[in-house]
């Protein structure tokens, strides 16, 4: 519920004049008019967006410059960023080791890490902040307005005055340290910092690594800003602070606002803390790209692949420059081109390029980027061979060639225009997120904000372009056309893991070396680090205990103890029960509809995501993927099938699956959708002479971009795999979506291609077979207007006619999912540093104690695991998670340099949360933190499906509510108690990260290796037999 104060309407529910409120957020009579000033600010311009229904206003700080943009709409989601034009000097990262340290105590706000404190003190639906090529940004988001001023204070203090003390900047940036300080061992000396380990887990990342060198070639004046762990042990303490002196002032700000909230309240509080300054001259420079006149070839190493086969490993594309970007037309006329041309499997890049087997993939920098100044237009091919490398490009020159001479059907423009209309149609949760987003990088490369918003200008003008006749040929011409090139290569070099450790070792003991020279001896450097990480360590230590009065805070008086619920209504179609939600759309239709089933047999069910993948490429007997995607772009917002899987609310051994069908679609174009649903489920043509080469393709491009998969979310599938052990559901959403998946669309893809896929096109048809069938088993949610209740039950019927009404259930076996045995192991994987999963059994969602664990998981998270793991630790995260409908307490940490201490913190997190003296405090923190989900903002294509998905309904939800608002200290330390200390040895845990020396069998450890490039003699890829090599 919104509650707030809002000039004349404080008080008041916004809710009762919602449509007169509406009228007076974006009229622009009630605001300044240009050249007026209002609280130190100038009015510049304004202007209404009809086509987004929100306004938006320019203004300038007088006195400092600072620069203002704020967008009035109709929506109670409030966000607020502010931001600093941050040209990183090096690349030692100081713009995002910056950007953490500020966040790490402040002048108004001296306490440490004020950022993570606020985070429980908040109902916040988004916090964060980024650091970005050429700015960095910190953003919030909340429903709340006590909070929004409380989160803006935090902000603009953390950003405008922040501490930046020495030992913030050793903890957040890098220091050197021993491994563990507590042991009295001063020689295990490495490198230790928060950012420090997140790039290196980030440079793990090969299509990180390769977009980042790539773009470091294309922009060398453009510095890393994240930081090369190379380089970040360059940076000192000073070189930051003088880094936020020149960066980080009003006169170098550009502040961004977004929703219902007042704007005189909001210009009001700005003023009063940026008053304070003078305007001084600022680095505004806009970075520009190298030169390209005539071709140019870069060559770099980086890592194997172990899941790609060995002669399959080589990177490379070819990029162009193209027009500055601030013809807005030009740049929205070269991304629908880039859309044109590389979207789908009908596009000609895909079919010149994967289907031709150049390659498994485009590489990460491929399509029309407009991040910079001088937009950048790139295509390449990952999982190429080397023989391959040098007709990528010759392939590319032609595909340009023979689509200018083509042009471009109709048909694919209007389906593009067609998914922009329906995106502004599509009402989010976080619309003023998105908007920010859009906005921010345009602005800080010194174009017009406005012109970001103008989307119906930009398409109008598009149009009256297109309409004349060759356009989008004219561009291929005016940029493509020529060889003034860069192409940018990675081939694999075996030794490149080995190299980068042997250059961190030799730079560590250069540094140690450097400190030994301003000491007696290297014993007096080594004791005197580890002197320097204890003090720090102290300081950390001390911190749980600090007076956090100063900050601001919420309580939990100001969450609602009644939810306001969204009714639903559920009707009989085509005897197939039909669950309504009945809300403002605009003009939209939203389905879904559940095909349950008893029991899906495990060497069907692990190749479910391939069948969702293949329906959208193999195509039919009569209709080709490119003919389809033309028909979907042009008459939906998108189709899917997929595996639907939920635990019993009431018992953790019952569970549903099946599959989920999805859509959404202008009103008028329902039928189209049902019948381009019915297409694809039931006439995708296995048996075509193509089918396994498509099928080929799928595998490979899933297994060449599954390891950089696993980098981004080690943490996810760490956890994943630890729950697989404890609950039956939890073992089938690890064998479609977990390591047993990765593993399993490994070995496929490297199937040579003399044996055949026929086994598995026999399961996919199997499939094809269950996922409509009996009515019975089907049921059906709808979100629409009311407008268009009745032309959808006619849709709907039309639809489920035409449905079979039964289905045999295939002809495989039935057996039961086997185990995964096991409590610790490790996954051998190429990374420089580790993520951990540690996963116990609780208690179904409709079990009291469940509430009780998600406060544990919560006062675990804040007061305990963030301070040991990523503080202490140098992980980029830590936390707790409690499953409310899954069942499972789980542990994790993200890019962590120190596993074996942090599985150490996790074994013994229970007891300390036992044994902690919660206070009043603690516990109001810890349900603001659980309801900033709770009570998140929900878009309407989503109200209802906990329900239909799920099975909680509102009095299930309003019963669990309760419980959460009623959870005590004593009834955490009973949970903790159970599950955590007693249930301790059901625990199973999951490393991920390379072998070292503490990972032994004699331990207990159960070393695993998803490599599957080179198959095994003798191991056999098929059925459910893989599911027990993947987990045995």
């Amino acid at each position: 519920m919104f509650r707030s104060s809002l000039g004349a309407l404080r008080g008041r529910a916004v809710r009762h004049a919602s449509r007169r409120f509406y009228a007076t957020v974006t009229d622009l009579k009630q605001y300044p008019k240009p050249g007026e000033e209002v609280s130190g600010f100038t009015l510049r311009r304004s202007k209404h967006f009809p086509e987004l229904e929100l306004s938006a206003l320019e203004l300038q700080h007088k006195k400092t410059g600072a620069q203002y943009l704020h967008v009035a709409r109709d929506d109670s989601n409030n966000v607020f960023s502010i931001g600093f034009k941050t040209n990183p000097p090096d690349a030692t990262g100081v713009p995002h080791i910056l950007e953490h340290t500020t966040l790490c105590g402040s002048e108004k706000y001296p306490v440490r890490d004020p950022f993570f404190k606020m985070l429980p003190r908040s109902l916040s639906n988004f916090m964060n902040a980024f650091t970005s090529a050429d700015h960095t940004t910190y953003p919030f988001a909340t429903t709340n307005p006590q909070d929004f001023k409380n989160l803006m204070s935090v902000y603009l203090d953390a950003t405008l005055h922040p501490l930046l003390n020495a030992n913030d900047f050793n903890q957040e940036g890098w220091r050197i340290g021993p491994e563990n300080p507590t042991d009295g061992q001063h020689d295990n000396l490495v490198f230790k910092g928060v950012v420090y380990n997140e790039m290196k887990g980030q440079m793990s990342d090969a299509s990180y690594l390769y977009y980042i060198r790539f773009h470091e070639h294309l922009y060398p004046s453009l510095n890393n800003s994240g930081g090369d762990p190379q380089k970040i042990t360059d940076l000192t303490h000073k070189q930051l602070t003088d880094f936020h002196h020149h960066h980080y002032h009003p006169s170098n700000a550009k502040i961004f606002t977004y929703g219902d909230m007042p704007l005189a309240d909001h210009l009001a509080e700005l003023d009063s803390r940026l008053k304070t300054f003078q305007s001084i001259p600022v680095d505004s420079d806009i970075k520009l790209p190298i030169t390209l006149n005539g071709p140019q070839n870069i060559t770099i190493k980086g890592p194997l692949d172990p899941l790609v086969p060995p002669d399959s490993q080589f990177k490379t594309s070819t990029s162009w420059l193209l027009a500055d970007g601030g013809d807005v037309l030009e740049r929205f006329s070269l991304s629908l081109l880039s859309a044109l041309l590389l979207d789908g499997y009908g596009s000609p890049f895909y079919r010149g390029l994967v289907e031709a087997g150049l390659g498994s993939d485009f590489t990460p920098n491929t399509g029309f980027d407009p991040s910079t100044r001088i937009p950048v237009f790139s295509v390449g091919l990952t999982g190429v061979k080397e023989e391959n490398v040098s007709r990528i490009k010759e392939a590319v020159a032609a595909i340009f060639q023979e689509a200018r001479d083509k042009g471009f059907d109709k048909i694919k423009v209007d389906g593009l225009l067609h998914q922009l209309e329906l995106g502004l149609k599509h009402k989010t949760a976080h619309f003023g997120m998105g908007i920010m987003q859009r906005v921010k990088p345009d602005w800080f490369n010194g174009l017009d904000p406005f012109n970001s918003l103008a989307w119906q200008d930009t398409v109008s003008a598009f149009k009256t372009k297109y309409a004349k006749g060759g356009f989008l040929e004219s561009l291929i011409d005016k940029y493509f056309m020529n060889d003034n090139t860069l192409t940018f290569t990675m081939e694999p070099a075996e030794a490149y893991a080995q190299d980068l450790a042997t250059e961190e070792a030799n730079r560590l003991s250069a540094k140690i070396e450097e400190v030994t020279k301003k000491l007696p001896n290297e014993e007096e450097a080594h004791k005197y680090l580890a002197e320097r990480e204890l003090d720090l360590l102290k300081e950390q230590e001390a911190a749980a205990n600090q007076d956090l009065s100063c900050l601001p805070t919420l309580n939990v008086k100001d969450i609602p103890r009644q939810k306001e619920t969204k009714e639903l209504r559920h009707s009989s179609v085509n005897n197939v029960s039909v669950q309504w939600r009945e809300a403002p759309t605009n003009g939209l239709t939203y389905f879904r509809a559940i095909r349950s089933l008893k029991k899906i047999p495990n060497e069907l069910r692990e190749v479910i995501p391939l069948f969702s993948e293949s329906i959208m490429r193999l195509g039919t007997r009569d209709k080709t993927m490119e003919q389809l995607e033309e028909l979907i772009r042009l008459r939906t917002g998108g189709v899917s099938v997929g595996y639907h899987l939920a635990t019993s609310p009431h018992n953790l051994g019952e569970h549903e699956e099946g599959f989920i069908l999805s859509g959404h679609a202008f009103d008028n174009n329902i039928p189209a959708m049902y019948e381009l649903l019915q297409t694809l489920i039931m006439e995708t043509n296995f048996d075509g002479p193509e089918a396994e080469a498509k099928l080929r393709e799928l595998l490979q491009m899933s297994a060449n971009g599954a390891l950089d998969a696993i980098a981004s979310r080690g943490h996810t599938y760490a956890r994943k795999y630890a729950e697989a052990s404890l609950t039956p559901t939890a073992l089938l959403r690890e064998q479609t979506s977990g390591l047993t998946q990765v593993k399993l669309t490994a070995a496929l893809a490297s199937r040579p291609a003399s044996e055949s896929l026929q086994d598995v096109v026999a399961k996919l048809k199997a499939i094809q077979a269950l996922v409509i069938g009996d009515r019975q088993n089907l049921r059906v949610a709808l979100n629409c207007g009311t407008e268009s209740i009745s032309s959808n039950e006619k849709a709907l019927d039309r639809f489920l006619t035409r449905l079979p009404s039964s289905t045999a259930e295939g002809a495989f076996g039935q057996g039961s999912s086997p185990p995964i045995t096991g409590s610790k192991t490790f996954f051998n994987l190429p990374y420089q540093v580790y993520y951990a999963g540690l996963a116990l059994p609780t208690v179904p969602y409709a079990h009291p104690s469940g509430a009780h664990l998600q406060i544990l998981s919560q006062l675990l998270t804040h007061k305990h695991l963030h301070r040991e793991i990523r503080e202490k630790g140098g992980a980029y995260g830590g936390g707790a998670h409690a499953q409310g409908l899954g069942g499972v307490f789980s542990y994790y940490s993200y890019r962590d340099p120190n596993p074996q201490n942090t599985i150490s913190v996790m074994q013994q997190a229970g007891e300390w949360a036992r044994d902690r003296k919660w206070t009043e405090e603690e516990m109001g923190e810890a349900k603001l933190s659980v309801f900033q989900s709770v009570d998140a903002p929900e878009s309407v294509s989503a109200e209802g499906m906990t329900k239909f998905l799920y099975g909680v309904d509102d009095a299930m939800a309003q019963k669990r509510r309760e419980q959460l608002l009623d959870v005590t200290a004593e009834d955490v330390s009973k949970v903790a108690q159970e599950y955590l200390v007693d249930g301790a040895s059901k625990a199973s845990l999951a490393v991920l990260g390379a072998q070292k020396d503490w990972v032994k069998g004699s331990d207990g450890w159960d070393v695993k290796d998803l490599g599957m490039a080179q198959r095994q003699q003798g191991e056999d890829a098929e059925g459910s037999g893989l599911l027990q090599q993947a987990t045995a």
